[in-house]
């Protein structure tokens, strides 16, 4: 009773030195810890250790409401509130005009540029110089031609600054004045007469003489050299003098690489750009003269005739005299002189290269010296009544040879004058591959097709699948196919597919998976229908299921598509 009342005395003391003011508040407000802390064990004593949570650091509480609301109003604050939220709009709206005129100021994607004219094609090969009328620019309408080629004769070659001359070309290029044909010129550049300025200065001046190949003071021939084709000696007397003379007789060799000749002929490109061919193919080029080395031509390992001898053109290989090295240089010096004086002319040649290799440049493996080359037999196995070889391997082959970003000239006049195949099918499929058909006004590839096909065929010509779209070869013997496609998307692909066979044919052929089964018919060749029961024939913008297709005999279908996109 006693202990309790003194404890109870007790407990009263403590709560008046609380004080009886704001108790449950004091405590809510602290947060103590109390530890008990044993002492000595024998006398029951114990510590005790009152500190705050956290390590004795008073808790942030933050500010109260009435403590902020003491900022609300205050001029300072009001007026920095105003200045970040002002900054953050005009940031804002800083970034959304930033951005619209980035989308808007950025360089668009550059539109596909077409192709030069003389890459467009086709051309209309004419006859001579000498030869032309206005009726011709009918006939090159009607074949929708970018240019019309006609021969220079080589006797005049030199002399195109002679009136006489040069009215005839300036005569030439007035028939096409206002039309979209071009006028191109195949020039014979390698040998002159013998009443030529040139061989007269050469015969007076010593120091001309390095413009042919020339040896002075020869008493026996220089070597076993053969005029082309021929069976006599390729050497012409001129007084104690020995000039090279592998063509007519009369005629002697130039070399092309020579200073001379490089400005003699350069000027004659220049005359005829200005006076408005925008087109050169050169013929002979396989044999342009380029040596200094007269060593005598050796025996040829496969002479097509065994029966030939020594006198004999056939009996030799002609290393010493055709496609010589160095060729692709010397061309392309004279092709920069053309580019130099129109932008928009072009420089080739007139016949199949033979060895691409030649005609290429020395320092750069795969780019040619000319513009257009013409290379292999593909025109004329494809226009064979029954091709011994399988067509698509030829064509691949050709591709191959000529090189993968080549641009060809196909030339129309190798097909065979008794084809079974039908014409328009034969224009319609070489039209379609990577480059441009030359088509002479004398060959059934003009006689036997209609303008409506050539139409036809320059309308797909002018497209971005085929001008910049990929080409890929596909196999199915007897036929042979390719499709045109441009990577891009919105560019409808072309598949082209040529039967040269008397019978129709499945085209089982293994597509890939960017290509769809269903496909539209765009065009066909003329006699498509007529080779063709009702239950094969189609229709222009129908729809064929490519594995159920029978192409007809001889004949050529072009059909469009959609790329199917890979998942």
């Amino acid at each position: 009773m006693v202990q309790d009342e003194k404890a109870a005395h007790a407990d009263g003391a403590d709560e008046q030195m609380l004080g009886s003011n704001g108790v449950e508040d004091k405590l809510a407000e602290r947060r103590d810890e109390v530890k008990f802390i044993k002492g000595d064990h024998q006398n029951g004593d114990a510590k005790i250790d009152i500190g705050t949570v956290n390590g004795g650091k008073p808790a942030f509480t933050g500010m109260s409401k009435e403590e902020l609301m003491k900022y609300a109003n205050d001029p300072f604050w009001v007026r920095l509130r105003w200045i970040f939220f002002v900054c953050f709009w005009a940031i804002w709206v800083g970034m959304l005009v930033g951005a619209i005129l980035i989308i808007i100021g950025a360089p668009k994607c550059a539109a596909p540029q077409p192709l030069p004219w003389y890459k467009r094609g086709p051309h209309a090969k004419f006859a001579s110089v000498e030869t032309c009328r206005p009726e011709d620019v009918q006939v090159a309408k009607k074949l929708v031609s970018a240019g019309a080629i006609y021969e220079l004769p080589a006797a005049l070659t030199y002399d195109v600054k002679k009136p006489e001359v040069e009215e005839k070309i300036k005569h030439l290029v007035a028939l096409y004045q206002g039309s979209d044909t071009r006028v191109i010129l195949d020039l014979t550049p390698n040998y002159a007469a013998k009443n030529s300025q040139l061989v007269q200065d050469a015969i007076a001046n010593p120091e001309k003489r390095s413009a042919f190949v020339w040896v002075s003071g020869g008493k026996a021939l220089p070597n076993n050299w053969l005029k082309v084709g021929g069976n006599r000696s390729a050497w012409e007397k001129v007084g104690d003098n020995y000039v090279l003379s592998q063509f007519e007789d009369g005629y002697y060799d130039l070399k092309m690489n020579s200073t001379i000749i490089r400005n003699e002929f350069g000027a004659v490109l220049k005359h005829l750009v200005a006076l408005g061919v925008r087109g050169f193919r050169l013929k002979n080029t396989k044999f342009f003269a380029l040596f200094d080395s007269l060593e005598d031509e050796q025996i040829s390992s496969s002479p097509k005739d065994f029966s030939l001898g020594p006198n004999e053109y056939g009996f030799y290989s002609h290393r010493q005299t055709t496609f010589l090295s160095g060729l692709g240089d010397v061309l392309y010096d004279y092709l920069s002189i053309v580019k130099n004086a129109s932008d928009e002319a072009f420089f080739s040649v007139a016949e199949d290269v033979m060895e691409p290799q030649v005609y290429q440049l020395s320092g750069d493996s795969g780019a040619y010296g000319i513009d257009l080359p013409m290379y292999g037999n593909f025109v004329k196995v494809l226009s064979k009544s029954k091709p011994d070889t399988s067509l698509q391997k030829e064509l691949d082959n050709t591709l191959a040879q000529s090189g993968t970003d080549s641009w060809l000239q196909w030339n129309l006049a190798d097909v065979y004058v008794d084809t079974p195949q039908d014409p328009s099918a034969l224009a319609m499929f070489l039209s379609l591959l990577p480059g441009v058909p030359v088509v002479a006004v004398d060959a059934v590839a003009y006689q036997n097709v209609t303008e409506e096909t050539y139409r036809q065929i320059t309308s797909l010509r002018k497209t971005a699948s085929y001008m910049h779209g990929n080409l890929n070869l596909y196999q199915a013997d007897p036929l042979v196919a390719f499709s045109r496609q441009r990577i891009k998307s919105g560019n409808p692909g072309y598949f082209v597919i040529f039967n040269p066979t008397e019978l129709p044919q499945a085209s089982n052929f293994t597509i890939p998976d960017n290509l769809p089964d269903k496909m539209t018919v765009s065009y066909f060749s003329e006699q498509y229908n007529n080779n063709m029961d009702n239950s094969g024939k189609v229709a222009h913008a129908g729809r064929v299921n490519l594995k159920d297709l029978k192409v007809a005999p001889h004949s050529s279908i072009i059909l469009t598509y959609v790329p199917v996109k890979a998942e």
